[in-house]
């Protein structure tokens, strides 16, 4: 996140002398980004974070691809993945590519016996449905429906849920996952046009500092391999820490929507970026203006990107037969729009509900055997008149 956070105990200088009570150091480490380049977070350790004692096994999470190069759209019924106690089981991916990955999941359990760290990717958890607490080893953070969580690679971290209802919708990017570089100036500061700034960004408030020997297992996700690793420290040992890397939440009901006289293209609702994709957030807002204006979207040609819209809650006012749950591929190469009916029927309304969240891809998405266990192979067809 491109603003300064610290939380904790901090020495006066980097890379200086910072001793505990007992005269012995704190372990000084970098946790860094892009070769030195990229955001960083000094932190500091009770041990030395580099102590592991055996690497288990490992067991492949790589997706089975049903459909490599398509052309189709489709939806998928998302609420139809069967929820399964283990975090990690209950992650599936649906859509995939070099760049970014799109899982759906529903725990039913908090992850207990068992700390997770993806170096592959930086993680972005929307909450569709439950609450609780995210715990890492760079502080704690509340969650509840609508949230996203920004989880940067490398994060050590266990999700605590209040009940057992609870739906995650997941993206994973092998690129770091910014604000959108058009709502700052060179400072990194968010514009006064941005629908959102750092005030509606919560960062980690409570850090768990347990200063304990013994055996503790980290799953490490590497190439689509989760690792077993014992590590003879706590992982949550930090003292403190201070920089620019590090999980932050932002509420989806904190997106104040761009409006206009007339119907506004979709980088209006965009709420993060990389340079392989970009996130959108649909949030409820006043329609169009103009006398004459049409609400409803323009057809228009996917030929750069596949579109995958993620559909939260609402009236989805430019699709029929749209639930809660539901997700939407229309791939590049394509053009696609509201579905018969749809233009007629926002003509005269002046606002929506709906809620939804949008991943379009510049690289193809392929298709899952787990998608295919949830998908509307008739979808496609769904423009006929």
């Amino acid at each position: 996140m491109p603003f300064y956070h610290t939380l904790g105990k901090i020495p006066h200088k980097r890379h200086t002398i910072f001793k505990k009570q007992d005269g012995n150091l704190y372990y000084e480490q970098l946790f860094g980004t892009i070769g030195f380049d990229g955001m960083s977070t000094n932190m500091y350790h009770c041990h030395r974070p580099t102590q592991v004692k055996e690497i288990k096994g490992s067991y492949s999470v790589a997706p089975k691809i049903a459909i490599g190069n398509n052309i189709k759209s489709y939806r998928f019924h998302g609420f139809k993945v069967n929820p399964e106690k283990d975090y990690l089981q209950s992650r599936k991916n649906v859509l995939t590519n070099s760049d970014v990955s799109i899982l759906l999941s529903a725990p039913q359990e908090s992850t207990s016996d068992y700390f997770y760290k993806n170096t592959d990717a930086d993680e972005l958890i929307f909450v569709h449905r439950g609450s609780g607490k995210f715990r890492s080893h760079l502080g704690n953070l509340d969650f509840k429906y609508g949230d996203y969580i920004l989880v940067p690679r490398g994060t050590i971290y266990k999700l605590d849920f209040d009940t057992t209802d609870n739906r995650l919708f997941i993206v994973e990017s092998r690129r770091p996952i910014y604000t959108p570089k058009r709502y700052r100036n060179w400072f990194g500061q968010l514009l006064e046009h941005s629908p959102f700034c750092e005030r509606d960004i919560r960062t980690p408030y409570e850090l768990e500092t347990n200063d304990e020997k013994g055996d503790f297992l980290i799953k490490v996700k590497k190439q689509d391999e989760i690792f077993d690793m014992i590590y003879a420290t706590h992982p949550f040992d930090v003292v403190g820490y201070d920089g620019f890397n590090f999980p932050y939440a932002f509420s989806i009901h904190d997106f104040e929507p761009i409006t206009g006289r007339i119907h506004q293209p979709p980088p209006v609702h965009q709420t993060f970026e990389t340079d392989a994709f970009v996130v959108c957030s649909f949030v409820p807002r006043l329609y169009d203006y103009h006398p004459e204006s049409i609400p409803a979207p323009y057809n228009h040609s996917n030929i750069d990107s596949d579109e995958v819209l993620y559909y939260v809650d609402g009236d989805f006012m430019s699709r029929n037969d749209i639930d809660a749950g539901h997700i939407s591929l229309h791939p590049a190469g394509i053009p696609h729009g509201p579905h018969p009916g749809a233009v007629e029927r926002s003509i005269g309304q002046t606002k929506t509900d709906e809620l939804a969240v949008m991943v379009d891809t510049f690289k193809p998405l392929k298709v899952t055997e787990e998608a295919m266990k949830i998908a509307d192979e008739d979808y496609h067809k769904s423009w006929l008149e």
